[in-house]
């Protein structure tokens, strides 16, 4: 088998490999030490890069496709004047986004009394959506699928924090959904404080008196905490909760709607810190 191999040429193998997938790749370049020669061929590589950030590296010189690849799964850049990042899912190669706050509608973000704009060093971004105060929370992004990698499910997250001060959120779930503007999309109500999941396990044990009310007045009408549906604390530090899937099939310019909403509930809002939502393909297990 070995001088089966051998008697290939390597620039063949190259091509092969190509046509695979970077983890693909990766795993090949395993099995011998021919394949892992062919697998560092640019050939490989560039097959993985998307075409606009191929032509700027390939006229920069700034070292192999493999090590460009890399650089794109690694460090996201900016782009659209800072209020989009982008990056490439190392193991599939495909396109990944950020959309910044600055990117988003945020109903009343013109108010002072309700929102304000402010820079933190944790945000790849300038600036950040910091909630003051509000009734009612709306925040909508959209993304056109023509930018997203084709037959590719993709899972939409916001990404925020909360200040020490936050409240709200505690009892409420948030409705959440995605789906091109013009279908009757599905919603589905998920939580935005950390705490949720503890703070669900010391509710008063029967609705009466003054918790028959307020922010507890629907308590058993809405689902409980858990961990489908409360943030997850990120490696950057930052939380995220799942908005919800879209799959797309490419060849259109649909423009696809991400919301969080919470306008039914009526308690007064704070402490929310937005950086942006992010659209990341499914991991396949």
């Amino acid at each position: 088998m070995k001088d089966f191999w051998g008697s290939l040429p390597e620039g063949f193998v190259a091509e092969a490999l190509a046509l695979t997938t970077p983890r693909d790749a990766s795993r090949l370049s395993s099995v011998n030490s021919f394949f892992r020669s062919a697998a560092e061929w640019d050939t490989v590589w560039a097959s993985f890069v998307p075409p606009e950030c191929l032509v700027e590296s390939v006229d920069g010189g700034r070292g192999s496709m493999k090590e460009v690849y890399l650089r794109l799964c690694d460090h996201p850049i900016l782009i659209d004047e800072g209020n989009k990042s982008f990056w490439l899912d190392k193991l599939s190669g495909k396109k990944c986004y950020m959309l910044a706050a600055k990117q988003l509608s945020i109903a009343l973000m013109d108010s002072p009394s309700c929102w304000r704009w402010t820079s933190i060093p944790e945000s790849r971004f300038t600036e950040v959506a910091e909630l003051i105060s509000v009734c009612s929370l709306e925040v909508i992004g959209n993304v056109k699928t023509s930018i997203l990698s084709p037959n590719t499910t993709y899972v939409a997250h916001l990404v925020f924090t909360t200040t020490s001060e936050a409240y709200g959120f505690e009892y409420r779930p948030v409705e959440v959904c995605i789906g091109p503007y013009e279908d009757n999309k599905n919603t589905r109500m998920v939580y935005l404080d950390p705490l949720a999941q503890s703070r669900r396990r010391l509710r008063p044990k029967r609705r009466i008196g003054i918790f028959g009310r307020g922010i507890f007045g629907n308590y058993d009408a809405v689902p409980s905490p858990c961990d489908d549906n409360c943030p997850k604390h990120r490696e950057d530090g930052w939380f995220e909760v799942e908005i919800g899937e879209y799959f797309n099939k490419g060849g259109d310019a649909v423009e696809v709607a991400m919301s969080i909403m919470e306008v039914k509930g009526g308690n007064w809002k704070s402490g929310l810190i937005i950086q942006g939502i992010e659209i990341r393909p499914k991991k396949c297990l």
